[in-house]
């Protein structure tokens, strides 16, 4: 007999309950976990057996069905720049023209670039050198420079798409990708700020970090033994998808002469496409790599976002559960009769994710997953605004049990306290302050 009423709220809690023990306890990998706690909620919620993976499957097409397409041509992008060298060569770059006594500022903004078409740990290991570099010529706390670098680093990894976790989550939420990437930026910069460059500098004047012992080992060879390209064409490739998705939006909210050609070209599959097709370019053929090495290329860029694509969809089939089981239409009108915002809904079951097992991306998809039936009947928010309070909230908390804070920690050559200390409260500033920009937005325009 299908469940109804409260009791569907407390079984749909129980599957999140028995999701967070799999992955923390049992150790299951997500998608794993996603998988059988979708099982779980839709047979305890009376749904028959082969209406339950019929669920299944439908979520996790719809869930795949657009953004397979984005993160992968984003990671193809963000493998032929790592690979030719363009990204330290944009901010080494930026150095020069910024100048040595503003290296905070230009170091951000060349991690802000890096950051949108490369995942937090491959920017972080490329620009790190140049973290030590400076901090050796400066003889200032290494957090001078770190915290600006990660910071920037770590808000395009969870705000702006194609980055896995803000893409699904705009999937899931029904937004309009394009207009989650302009929020996104819009949001991520400020909060970036706050937290890498404001806060970076108060605790650089009261934690004193030392270049680490691995920044005297010398720095990696590059995979290949071309010159990078240069900065400016770096540059170019980074924005270019971002102003033709810009000039889409603009035609078609000003009804202007071919808009109907401004959106096919800024759709994000053509805009990323054509740059794509640009990077295999300035940073393949030209640089003098052959056909099947700009092809291996492409291939192995694939490969790290194998586990990424299961876990998406993983997401979006707990999502469909929670819809066809009853579950989310119930919780949603219990949310639309309250007095609670759903973005403060969104940003602390977000934030509890992912304190509780550590992965941003784990977080905002899972979180995106349980709020997208809840908000379906909730008038008076634009779904990019809750895309947003996800985001910020899945990005608010990383402590031991995230791997970033390793890299961090390690890296920088600090204590965990210190590592607490630093990246750890920057991060929650950021969080913060992307939150409070959020709300006041929905409270300007909303």
């Amino acid at each position: 007999m299908p469940a109804a009423g409260p009791v569907l709220l407390v079984l749909t809690i129980a599957a999140i309950a028995l999701l967070l023990f799999l992955i923390l306890v049992v150790k299951l990998h997500a998608f794993l976990a996603m998988l059988i706690a979708s099982m779980a909620l839709g047979l305890g919620a009376g749904m028959a057996p082969a209406a339950v993976l019929k669920s299944i499957q439908s979520g996790f097409g719809d869930a795949l069905g657009f953004i397979a397409v984005v993160v992968g041509l984003g990671a193809m992008i963000g493998r032929y720049i790592e690979d030719s060298g363009g990204g330290r060569s944009l901010a080494e770059w930026l150095l020069q023209k910024f100048g040595r006594d503003r290296a905070t500022l230009a170091l951000f903004v060349a991690a802000y670039l890096v950051g949108l078409p490369l995942f937090f740990e491959v920017g972080f290991i490329i620009l790190a050198p140049l973290v030590w570099s400076l901090t050796k010529e400066s003889k200032r706390s290494l957090l001078v420079y770190g915290m600006p670098m990660t910071a920037a680093l770590s808000a395009t990894h969870s705000l702006v798409p194609p980055h896995p976790a803000p893409a699904a989550a705009a999937q899931l939420l029904g937004a309009d990708l394009g207009r989650v990437i302009l929020y996104g930026i819009a949001v991520s910069i400020p909060m970036a700020v706050a937290g890498g460059v404001f806060y970076g500098r108060w605790i650089a004047e009261r934690v004193f970090v030392p270049p680490p012992p691995m920044a005297d080992r010398g720095e990696p060879e590059g995979r290949t033994q071309a010159a990078p390209p240069h900065a400016a064409l770096v540059a170019l490739i980074l924005i270019f998808p971002v102003l033709l998705i810009f000039g889409a939006s603009l035609a078609g909210t000003a009804n202007l002469p071919g808009k109907v050609w401004a959106g096919f070209f800024g759709h994000p599959f053509t805009a990323l496409l054509i740059a794509t097709l640009a990077a295999m370019i300035v940073f393949g053929a030209r640089r003098g790599l052959d056909r099947n090495q700009i092809a291996r290329l492409a291939v192995d860029s694939c490969a790290p976002i194998g586990t990424l694509l299961l876990m998406m969809g993983g997401g979006g089939a707990f999502k469909q559960v929670i819809v066809d089981s009853g579950a989310g239409m119930y919780a949603g009108k219990l949310l639309a009769s309250s007095n609670i915002s759903p973005l403060v809904v969104a940003f602390l079951v977000a934030t509890v994710l992912r304190a509780a097992q550590g992965s941003a991306t784990v977080a905002i998809i899972t979180a995106a997953g349980i709020m997208a039936p809840l908000v379906k009947h909730v008038t008076g928010y634009r779904p990019e605004m809750i895309v947003l309070a996800v985001c910020c909230g899945g990005s608010m908390i990383s402590h031991v049990n995230d791997a970033g804070f390793w890299i961090v920690n390690e890296y920088f050559g600090m204590a965990v306290p210190q590592t607490l200390k630093s990246w750890t409260v920057m991060k929650l500033v950021c969080s913060l302050v992307g939150f409070a920009l959020v709300l006041a937005a929905q409270a300007v325009w909303g």
